[in-house]
Protein backbone atom coordinates (compact mmCIF):
# COMPACT_ATOMS: atom_id res chain seq x y z
CA UNK A 1 0.00 0.00 0.00
CA UNK A 2 1.43 3.49 -0.99
CA UNK A 3 1.31 5.88 1.28
CA UNK A 4 -0.22 9.23 0.51
CA UNK A 5 1.60 11.35 3.08
CA UNK A 6 -2.08 12.87 3.71
CA UNK A 7 -2.99 13.51 7.75
CA UNK A 8 -5.30 10.97 8.96
CA UNK A 9 -8.58 12.02 9.89
CA UNK A 10 -10.32 12.06 13.94
CA UNK A 11 -11.05 8.16 14.89
CA UNK A 12 -14.97 8.22 15.43
CA UNK A 13 -14.26 9.47 19.31
CA UNK A 14 -11.99 12.53 18.30
CA UNK A 15 -8.70 10.73 18.80
CA UNK A 16 -6.09 10.60 15.68
CA UNK A 17 -5.29 6.56 15.27
CA UNK A 18 -1.71 6.09 15.84
CA UNK A 19 -1.53 2.67 17.32
CA UNK A 20 2.13 3.45 17.70
CA UNK A 21 1.41 6.17 20.44
CA UNK A 22 -0.41 5.49 23.86
CA UNK A 23 -2.46 8.29 24.93
CA UNK A 24 -0.67 8.42 28.17
CA UNK A 25 2.33 9.65 26.56
CA UNK A 26 2.71 13.77 26.48
CA UNK A 27 5.54 15.88 26.06
CA UNK A 28 7.33 16.53 29.78
CA UNK A 29 6.25 20.87 28.90
CA UNK A 30 2.45 19.94 29.12
CA UNK A 31 0.60 19.72 32.26
CA UNK A 32 -2.21 17.14 32.93
CA UNK A 33 -5.65 19.06 34.47
CA UNK A 34 -7.61 17.19 36.15
CA UNK A 35 -11.42 17.46 37.25
CA UNK A 36 -14.39 19.80 36.16
CA UNK A 37 -13.46 22.70 37.87
CA UNK A 38 -10.02 22.74 36.80
CA UNK A 39 -10.44 21.63 32.96
CA UNK A 40 -13.74 24.14 32.78
CA UNK A 41 -11.80 27.17 34.41
CA UNK A 42 -9.16 26.45 31.36
CA UNK A 43 -11.35 26.15 28.54
CA UNK A 44 -13.37 29.38 29.62
CA UNK A 45 -9.68 31.23 30.11
CA UNK A 46 -7.36 29.59 27.29
CA UNK A 47 -9.53 26.95 25.44
CA UNK A 48 -6.14 27.82 23.07
CA UNK A 49 -3.68 26.14 25.57
CA UNK A 50 -5.54 22.60 25.56
CA UNK A 51 -3.44 20.03 23.41
CA UNK A 52 -5.65 17.13 24.21
CA UNK A 53 -8.66 15.58 25.92
CA UNK A 54 -9.84 12.25 27.93
CA UNK A 55 -12.52 11.59 30.12
CA UNK A 56 -14.63 8.22 31.12
CA UNK A 57 -18.00 7.09 30.36
CA UNK A 58 -19.79 8.69 32.90
CA UNK A 59 -18.39 12.06 32.08
CA UNK A 60 -19.08 12.00 28.29
CA UNK A 61 -21.83 14.29 28.47
CA UNK A 62 -20.64 17.08 30.51
CA UNK A 63 -17.64 16.79 28.35
CA UNK A 64 -19.39 17.64 24.92
CA UNK A 65 -18.73 20.93 24.59
CA UNK A 66 -15.05 20.96 25.34
CA UNK A 67 -15.15 17.90 22.50
CA UNK A 68 -16.81 19.96 20.33
CA UNK A 69 -13.94 23.30 20.64
CA UNK A 70 -11.20 20.86 20.48
CA UNK A 71 -13.08 19.51 17.31
CA UNK A 72 -13.03 22.92 15.86
CA UNK A 73 -9.59 23.05 16.60
CA UNK A 74 -8.75 19.50 14.92
CA UNK A 75 -6.95 18.26 18.05
CA UNK A 76 -7.97 14.66 19.65
CA UNK A 77 -10.33 13.95 22.59
CA UNK A 78 -10.61 10.38 23.12
CA UNK A 79 -13.16 8.38 25.75
CA UNK A 80 -10.77 5.80 27.76
CA UNK A 81 -11.96 3.24 30.43
CA UNK A 82 -11.33 3.86 34.10
CA UNK A 83 -8.49 2.42 34.34
CA UNK A 84 -6.78 3.85 31.80
CA UNK A 85 -8.15 7.05 32.57
CA UNK A 86 -6.19 6.85 35.78
CA UNK A 87 -2.56 5.94 34.13
CA UNK A 88 -3.35 9.21 32.05
CA UNK A 89 -4.17 11.81 34.80
CA UNK A 90 -1.13 9.92 37.06
CA UNK A 91 -3.55 9.59 39.81
CA UNK A 92 -7.22 8.01 40.32
CA UNK A 93 -8.84 11.73 41.63
CA UNK A 94 -9.36 13.26 38.31
CA UNK A 95 -12.91 13.18 38.41
CA UNK A 96 -13.48 11.79 35.17
CA UNK A 97 -11.88 13.75 32.79
CA UNK A 98 -8.08 14.89 32.29
CA UNK A 99 -6.84 17.94 29.80
CA UNK A 100 -3.45 17.73 28.46
CA UNK A 101 -2.29 21.17 28.07
CA UNK A 102 0.27 24.50 27.85
CA UNK A 103 0.65 25.68 31.61
CA UNK A 104 -0.06 29.15 32.20
CA UNK A 105 3.22 31.03 31.79
CA UNK A 106 5.10 32.23 34.53
CA UNK A 107 6.01 36.00 33.68
CA UNK A 108 8.75 37.88 34.54
CA UNK A 109 8.45 40.42 37.90
CA UNK A 110 9.22 44.08 36.83
CA UNK A 111 9.56 46.47 40.28
CA UNK A 112 8.01 49.54 38.45
CA UNK A 113 4.99 47.53 37.23
CA UNK A 114 4.88 46.18 40.89
CA UNK A 115 4.74 49.55 42.73
CA UNK A 116 1.89 50.43 39.61
CA UNK A 117 -0.29 47.41 40.98
CA UNK A 118 -0.54 48.82 44.42
CA UNK A 119 -2.60 51.36 42.69
CA UNK A 120 -5.86 49.05 43.06
CA UNK A 121 -5.55 48.24 46.84
CA UNK A 122 -5.45 44.29 46.87
CA UNK A 123 -3.08 42.12 48.61
CA UNK A 124 0.39 41.31 46.57
CA UNK A 125 1.10 37.70 47.52
CA UNK A 126 4.65 36.68 47.72
CA UNK A 127 5.82 32.70 48.01
CA UNK A 128 9.54 32.52 48.78
CA UNK A 129 10.31 28.93 48.79
CA UNK A 130 6.82 27.37 49.41
CA UNK A 131 8.33 23.69 48.51
CA UNK A 132 5.20 21.28 48.27
CA UNK A 133 3.56 21.62 44.96
CA UNK A 134 0.01 20.56 47.06
CA UNK A 135 0.39 23.85 48.99
CA UNK A 136 1.13 25.78 46.02
CA UNK A 137 -1.70 24.43 44.45
CA UNK A 138 -4.03 24.67 48.01
CA UNK A 139 -2.79 29.04 48.13
CA UNK A 140 -3.33 29.45 44.61
CA UNK A 141 -7.29 28.04 45.09
CA UNK A 142 -7.08 30.34 47.95
CA UNK A 143 -5.82 33.16 46.29
CA UNK A 144 -8.29 32.76 43.38
CA UNK A 145 -11.21 32.37 45.50
CA UNK A 146 -10.50 35.79 47.04
CA UNK A 147 -9.84 37.62 43.92
CA UNK A 148 -6.30 38.41 43.77
CA UNK A 149 -5.06 38.58 40.79
CA UNK A 150 -1.65 37.51 41.12
CA UNK A 151 1.24 35.78 42.52
CA UNK A 152 4.88 36.52 42.51
CA UNK A 153 7.25 33.20 43.23
CA UNK A 154 10.76 33.65 44.51
CA UNK A 155 14.01 32.06 43.02
CA UNK A 156 14.30 29.95 45.85
CA UNK A 157 16.04 26.53 45.53
CA UNK A 158 12.78 24.68 47.11
CA UNK A 159 9.98 27.00 45.33
CA UNK A 160 7.79 25.20 43.50
CA UNK A 161 6.09 25.96 40.12
CA UNK A 162 3.19 24.68 38.69
CA UNK A 163 2.91 20.71 38.05
CA UNK A 164 0.46 18.24 37.61
CA UNK A 165 -0.08 17.95 41.54
CA UNK A 166 -0.72 21.42 41.99
CA UNK A 167 -2.90 22.11 38.99
CA UNK A 168 -4.44 19.15 40.96
CA UNK A 169 -5.23 20.88 44.28
CA UNK A 170 -5.76 24.39 42.97
CA UNK A 171 -9.81 23.42 40.94
CA UNK A 172 -9.15 25.85 38.37
CA UNK A 173 -7.33 28.92 40.41
CA UNK A 174 -4.05 28.98 38.05
CA UNK A 175 -6.51 30.03 35.19
CA UNK A 176 -7.73 33.11 37.34
CA UNK A 177 -4.55 34.98 38.27
CA UNK A 178 -1.51 35.83 36.81
CA UNK A 179 2.29 34.00 38.08
CA UNK A 180 5.61 36.25 38.08
CA UNK A 181 9.10 34.68 39.49
CA UNK A 182 12.01 37.03 40.15
CA UNK A 183 15.55 36.82 41.76
CA UNK A 184 16.65 38.11 44.93
CA UNK A 185 13.54 38.88 46.43
CA UNK A 186 14.95 41.00 49.43
CA UNK A 187 16.39 43.66 47.29
CA UNK A 188 13.01 43.57 45.37
CA UNK A 189 11.08 43.76 48.28
CA UNK A 190 12.78 46.43 49.25
CA UNK A 191 12.25 48.36 46.50
CA UNK A 192 8.45 47.64 46.54
CA UNK A 193 8.38 49.53 50.45
CA UNK A 194 6.25 52.64 50.16
CA UNK A 195 3.83 51.55 47.54
CA UNK A 196 2.94 48.03 49.86
CA UNK A 197 3.24 47.75 53.69
CA UNK A 198 5.68 44.45 53.91
CA UNK A 199 4.04 41.53 55.94
CA UNK A 200 6.53 38.03 56.21
CA UNK A 201 4.51 35.08 57.91
CA UNK A 202 6.04 33.71 60.88
CA UNK A 203 4.88 30.80 62.84
CA UNK A 204 5.21 31.97 65.97
CA UNK A 205 6.66 34.40 68.85
CA UNK A 206 6.23 37.38 66.66
CA UNK A 207 3.56 40.11 66.65
CA UNK A 208 0.25 39.24 65.83
CA UNK A 209 -1.59 40.35 62.59
CA UNK A 210 -1.32 43.95 61.90
CA UNK A 211 -3.96 46.53 61.09
CA UNK A 212 -3.98 48.33 57.77
CA UNK A 213 -4.35 52.48 58.03
CA UNK A 214 -7.36 53.78 56.50
CA UNK A 215 -4.97 55.94 54.04
CA UNK A 216 -1.92 53.55 54.13
CA UNK A 217 -0.61 51.23 51.64
CA UNK A 218 -1.98 47.68 50.71
CA UNK A 219 0.18 45.14 52.21
CA UNK A 220 2.68 42.26 50.36
CA UNK A 221 2.33 39.08 52.26
CA UNK A 222 5.52 36.79 52.04
CA UNK A 223 5.01 33.20 52.75
CA UNK A 224 8.07 30.69 53.40
CA UNK A 225 9.12 27.11 53.34
CA UNK A 226 7.13 24.70 55.11
CA UNK A 227 10.89 23.81 56.88
CA UNK A 228 12.70 26.22 57.11
CA UNK A 229 10.39 29.84 57.26
CA UNK A 230 11.88 32.86 55.40
CA UNK A 231 15.27 33.48 54.64
CA UNK A 232 16.84 36.26 57.20
CA UNK A 233 16.93 38.25 54.04
CA UNK A 234 13.83 38.16 53.43
CA UNK A 235 12.84 39.20 57.00
CA UNK A 236 14.54 42.01 57.00
CA UNK A 237 13.28 43.62 53.98
CA UNK A 238 9.71 42.89 55.68
CA UNK A 239 7.70 45.90 57.34
CA UNK A 240 6.18 43.48 59.77
CA UNK A 241 6.72 39.98 60.97
CA UNK A 242 2.99 38.82 61.66
CA UNK A 243 2.37 35.73 63.45
CA UNK A 244 -1.78 33.66 63.51
CA UNK A 245 -1.95 33.41 67.59
CA UNK A 246 -3.30 30.06 68.26
CA UNK A 247 -3.58 27.91 71.25
CA UNK A 248 -0.05 26.61 71.57
CA UNK A 249 -1.00 23.26 71.47
CA UNK A 250 0.18 22.47 67.91
CA UNK A 251 3.49 24.47 67.14
CA UNK A 252 1.64 26.27 63.81
CA UNK A 253 -0.51 25.48 60.82
CA UNK A 254 0.12 24.21 57.39
CA UNK A 255 1.30 27.19 55.50
CA UNK A 256 -1.62 26.70 53.11
CA UNK A 257 -4.21 27.15 55.80
CA UNK A 258 -2.18 29.79 57.22
CA UNK A 259 -2.23 31.30 54.05
CA UNK A 260 -5.74 31.18 54.00
CA UNK A 261 -6.20 32.80 57.44
CA UNK A 262 -3.47 36.06 56.57
CA UNK A 263 -4.87 36.62 52.91
CA UNK A 264 -8.74 36.94 54.63
CA UNK A 265 -7.55 38.70 56.84
CA UNK A 266 -5.30 41.23 55.04
CA UNK A 267 -6.75 41.64 51.70
CA UNK A 268 -10.12 43.53 52.69
CA UNK A 269 -8.50 45.15 55.61
CA UNK A 270 -8.64 48.78 56.43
Amino acid sequence: MTHTGKRRPPTRDGARDNPKKSPETHPKNLARIVGFSAVGALFATAPDRVERLFFDARSKARAQDFCAALSRARKPYRELPKEELDRVAGTPMHGGIVAVARPRPVLRFEVEAARGWARDGRLLLVLDGIGNPHNLGAIVRTAAFFGLPRIVLSDHAQQALPSDASYRVAEGGFEHLDLYRTGAISTQLGKLRGAYRIVGAAPQGRAAIPARRQDGPPFALVLGNEEAGLPQATLAACDDVAAIPGSGRIESLNVSAAAAILIFALNGAA
